[in-house]
């Protein structure tokens, strides 16, 4: 098992947090969260950014109302596909747009990085990747990771996705960079007993050490109609971490303020404990 780097994290944030519930731009959620991991980062820590929201910030700019589908477009059953793709490379672009100007207020510094499954498989394409990631990391920059959704149809068609979700994709990037912890802000507080939006008093589970088939029983469907994921995607985001001695947590992303509590070892969401851990009891 390779060795971690200690002060490194991957901070993966979806679609609901990053928009409001028609769709558009949560702009304070944006800020806050810039400003958190830019503080992490002048504290000493190394922060890799996995952002999903591509294709709902481009759908808002292309102004198309739902989702692209394939009725919107006379072309056939590829036109589903071509808006996707076409919605993901406006909303690239004002995403990043974003982050830079969010950042550059604190003082940061971003860069992109867009994957495609062949960067993972293929190996001199994978140590490209790495010596890049490794570079930026040095050089004091937040590396931003999405899914390279405009010129790769297997990343963006849901049935057929290399990575299967930025959860997924965040748990890559996590094993291939070393980082010591992966933190997958959430739309709820973490993992329960049940689902707390229909059983108030559902209890937090704090702590985990292996994922079974119970666990994904309680896990249940998708996250919000804006994502794609939900906690099944979690739990094999944290399988792959866990195998590789990584820690994951998942807390919620509308509190980034326990990001703070997460690198410092304190109490926060769900503990999937891959590593040595910290008390979350």
């Amino acid at each position: 098992m390779p060795t971690l780097v200690q002060n490194r994290i991957v901070v993966k944030v979806g679609t609901s947090t990053l928009t409001h519930a028609g769709g558009q731009l949560n702009l304070r959620s944006l800020d806050a969260l810039s400003r958190v991991l830019q503080d992490v980062r002048n504290m000493g820590f190394e922060v890799i950014l996995v952002s999903s929201g591509a294709i709902a910030v481009g759908r808002m700019k292309l102004r198309l109302e739902e989702r692209p589908v394939g009725a919107a477009a006379p072309c056939g059953p590829c036109s589903e596909l071509r808006f996707k793709q076409a919605a993901a490379a406006v909303g690239q672009c004002a995403l990043m747009h974003l982050y830079d100007k969010f950042f550059g207020e604190y003082g940061g510094t971003v860069a992109q990085i867009l994957l495609t499954a062949d960067d993972i498989a293929l190996p001199e394409k994978k140590q490209n990747l790495v010596n890049t990631f490794e570079t930026l990391l040095e050089m004091g920059i937040i590396p931003i990771v999405n899914e390279n959704d405009s010129v790769s149809f297997r990343e963006i068609e849901t049935e057929h996705k290399v990575f299967g979700d930025n959860d997924t994709l965040s748990a890559v990037v996590a094993v291939l960079c070393r980082a010591k912890t992966l933190i997958l802000l959430s739309d709820i507080d973490g993992l329960y007993e049940s689902d707390p939006r229909d059983s108030p008093d559902a209890k937090l589970i704090r702590k985990i050490y292996s994922v079974d088939d119970a666990l994904r029983a309680r896990a249940g469907g998708a996250g919000s109609a804006r994502g794609t994921g939900g906690m099944v995607t979690k739990l094999g985001a944290a399988e792959r971490c866990m195998s590789e001695g990584i820690d994951m947590v998942i807390p919620n992303g509308q509190k980034p303020g326990g990001i703070y509590d997460i690198v410092a070892g304190r109490p926060c969401g769900t503990l999937f404990v891959g590593g040595e851990g910290y008390d979350n009891a």
